[in-house]
């Protein structure tokens, strides 16, 4: 799926289905990020990052918090598109919570990157 630098050749309809819906949720939102996650019960929950004077959230955050606030206690996949390729700090420590086997990032200009649970985040950068 992903070679050495992590960057990935083709994705399964499912993990593909994740990267519409993380791309689609950070136009609807206009938001910096888009980000998709699927449980380990198959349902997909997609959200964009919410920036408000009381609230800030990454765009995996509100994802992950619609999953979790339904019942999900566990990720198969999750998806982040946005500009960078990198995961917060934040959004890696999330994922280690959950341990999801897929996290994909997209970039804006549809490069998918493939990153270990929790890394690489901005602080190994």
């Amino acid at each position: 799926m992903a070679d050495s630098s992590g960057a990935v050749a083709a994705l399964d309809a499912e993990d593909q289905k994740l990267v519409t819906l993380a791309r689609s949720a950070r136009a609807r939102a206009r938001g910096a990020e888009g980000a998709a996650v699927r449980d380990d019960m198959g349902r997909t929950y997609a959200a964009g990052s919410v920036e408000l004077p009381s609230l800030r959230l990454s765009a995996l955050q509100a994802a992950v918090a619609a999953a979790v606030s339904s019942g999900s206690d566990r990720l198969e996949a999750a998806v982040v598109h946005a500009d960078s390729d990198v995961l917060s700090d934040d959004d890696a420590a999330l994922v280690a919570d959950l341990a999801p086997g897929v996290v994909l990032v997209v970039t804006a200009d549809g490069t998918v990157r493939a990153i270990g649970r929790g890394t690489p985040s901005s602080a190994d950068r």
